[in-house]
């Protein structure tokens, strides 16, 4: 059995579920018989640092200390505005000799810092893509994926980003029935693919002011398979449909035709997740109507037909999952 050394590294201001959401995955993966990770934290100087939050974690030893681990991660958080000199000349030295290495949300700007993300693609907290990118134009940041996986390097968007990316690793090192339990274990409501949005249709588009127009935006979401054509959603809302496209768009962010589309994709790649529903009637129940117009949408925004993703990304692509969670509660 290999095992695999997984270093956390600490610093103040860091967010504190960035380091103890993927240790978590790590650990939980590390109950079962066959596999196992040596997981360490360490900070600059080994003492104990405070998270964003308040909450002080106390590290296994200081860099200095630390050699070489399998697979480096680098969780983000406030104290990557202004980080320590001193940990970005770390990173620099010691960032090429990982297997792995591994950003959570902003962590990636003390990578970037440290010129470990030039010339690969990455992603980060959707609100500092900007600023990576304008700070370090070597970089390709990509703001839509959750993670991205480039050679070694692994990039997380925000936050609770970071256990979906653990969870893609511990399948890349152990498979899926591994993951997939571990997933279950914490109750992580998806095990997502790294090319979903960090973005859901309700996320990306504004809450409209006007009470018409937020109440037609939770009936798309409610009922995606009904007809939500302008006509339709116009005289719900009593308004004409040319004024309802423009308010709708002036409100929110995007057109009707365009939100329509995020929560019927949303919907679809749901069902295909976490149900055994046929491609037939989750083209219904999503609004695509038929398995042909629902597989032109999923290659259109996802370069993958429907079957493919759900044999991904299903919890039980053939048939319900074996229940192996006996490892991950004794």
């Amino acid at each position: 059995m290999k095992q695999r050394s997984v270093l956390v590294v600490l610093f103040d201001g860091l967010q504190s579920l960035d380091v103890t959401g993927p240790l978590e995955v790590f650990a939980g993966a590390s109950r079962f018989p066959e596999v196992s990770y040596e997981l360490r934290t360490a900070s600059l100087n080994g003492a104990p640092v405070r998270s964003s939050c308040g909450l002080t974690l106390v590290p296994d030893c200081s860099l200095a200390d630390a050699g070489t681990p399998h697979t480096l991660l680098v969780p983000g958080g406030q104290g990557t505005r202004d980080p320590d000199p001193a940990l970005v000349d770390w990173l620099r030295v010691h960032g090429p000799s990982p297997e792995r290495l591994v950003s959570v949300c902003t962590g990636a700007l003390l990578l970037a810092a440290a010129g470990q993300l030039d010339g690969h693609r990455v992603t980060t907290h959707w609100n500092v893509c900007d600023h990576l990118a304008r700070t370090h134009p070597a970089v390709e940041v990509d703001p839509e994926p959750i993670f991205v996986r480039d050679g070694r390097l692994a990039t997380s968007a925000g936050v609770t980003a970071g256990i979906d990316l653990a969870l893609a690793l511990v399948e890349e090192d152990h498979g899926r029935d591994v993951a997939l339990t571990v997933a279950r274990h914490l109750v992580v409501f998806l095990r997502r693919p790294g090319n979903q949005s960090q973005f859901s249709a309700q996320l990306t588009a504004q809450t409209a002011r006007r009470e018409p127009l937020r109440e037609v935006q939770h009936w798309i979401t409610e009922h995606p398979g009904e007809d939500l054509s302008v006509d339709a959603l116009a005289a719900r809302a009593r308004l004409s449909p040319r004024h309802f496209a423009r308010a709708f768009q002036t409100e929110t962010g995007m057109t009707p035709g365009r939100y329509v589309d995020r929560v019927r994709l949303e919907q679809a790649r749901r069902l295909l997740e976490d149900t055994t529903d046929g491609v037939a009637g989750i083209s219904r129940a999503s609004g695509y109507g038929t398995p042909e117009a629902m597989r032109r949408a999923f290659v259109k925004a996802l370069g993958v037909a429907p079957a493919e993703y759900r044999r991904r990304f299903s919890s039980h692509p053939a048939g319900e999952a074996p229940d192996i969670t006996e490892h991950l509660t004794h």
